[in-house]
């Protein structure tokens, strides 16, 4: 995970670049207006206000999350970047239900979807990946050194002091957890993006949070920040097959989506795979596999001219060489 910082950084670097010569922030979260969407009785999901046009262009959007209410609890799904946007989640959850936020859970480490942490009440019960615990607790200052030269100075960055998970989902493990009426499943299907990547599906809405592993509907695309491509590509189809036809995902950056528009996700990494397996056969550097497996077809992203060809294609070409 530690590695996946770095990439991290780096990709980004090449995003806020092309974003704006002025070193605009990819989104502001002093500017972005959450707003809720009830998905079934007592289900509901959070995301930006301008998140559908910003989806519909490829275009990035802010974090999404959510919030599951049960009899005697309630779970919110993802806690924000800053005290800023928690607040207005946490005005979102007052609105929607009268209980108390028993749990929160952080799909990944990443802080826009953890830093908000420090400011839930004492007795909220937060859930992470045992990877996500261990790598916050050693590289939040790592963490908060790249959000703060990537998301900008005076977003509420500086003030974020670690806050950890008290229940723990272990690798290749489960937890489920009774709301009163309502059991929700944390599940870890496999490596997706960290590491310590966790899906949220509340069974009764047929409602799955899936955080970064999948980013957004289409024209998004999935980001190997640390590599392993054939891994990826089994957990989500792993997640594909687990769902049922009529579910919805929400992702950790969009509006949601039916099950069926996660084949765009699965398509794009089956053909990186096949595209760069058949490079590497080929005998073809990672330079001459870049400019070979252009993928045109994929190109409605916004952030396609660096993430397919300048994190994606080299990460495939790595896992894939490896297999040799």
């Amino acid at each position: 995970m530690k590695k996946s910082l770095t990439t991290l950084t780096a990709v980004l670097a090449l995003a806020w670049t092309s974003h704006s010569q002025a070193a605009e922030p990819i989104w502001d979260g002093n500017k972005v207006e959450m707003v809720s969407e009830q998905l079934a009785p007592g289900a509901y999901a959070y995301y930006p206000q301008d998140a559908k046009d910003l989806n519909a262009k490829g275009a990035a959007a802010a974090t999404s999350g959510g919030l599951i209410v049960g009899s005697k609890g309630a779970l919110l799904i993802e806690t924000m970047l800053n005290k800023r946007l928690h607040q207005q989640v946490m005005a979102l959850n007052k609105k929607n239900q009268a209980k108390t936020i028993t749990y929160a859970i952080n799909t990944s480490a990443h802080g826009d979807h953890s830093y908000g942490n420090m400011y839930l009440p004492a007795n909220t019960r937060i859930i992470q990946h045992a990877n996500t615990r261990n790598y916050v607790s050693a590289h939040l200052e790592d963490d908060k050194a790249f959000m703060l030269k990537h998301f900008g100075n005076g977003r509420g960055i500086e003030e974020i002091q670690a806050r950890t998970g008290d229940i723990l989902v272990p690798a290749g493990g489960s937890v489920t957890v009774d709301l009163g009426g309502r059991s929700v499943d944390i599940i870890d299907f496999g490596f997706a993006q960290t590491g310590g990547d966790l899906f949220v599906w509340d069974p009764a809405a047929k409602v799955m949070w899936a955080g970064n592993a999948i980013i957004a509907s289409k024209p998004a695309l999935p980001w190997l920040l640390d590599g392993h491509l054939t891994q990826t590509l089994d957990t989500l189809n792993k997640v594909y097959a687990f769902l049922p036809a009529d579910a919805r995902i929400v992702p950790g950056h969009g509006v949601p989506m039916d099950r069926e528009a996660l084949k765009w996700h699965l398509d794009y990494l089956s053909a990186v795979k096949q595209n760069v397996q058949a490079a590497i056969d080929k005998g073809m550097t990672l330079e001459q596999t870049v400019k070979a497996v252009a993928m045109p077809e994929f190109g409605g992203y916004s952030l396609f001219g660096w993430v397919h060809p300048g994190l994606n294609v080299p990460a495939a070409y790595k896992d894939l060489s490896k297999a040799r």
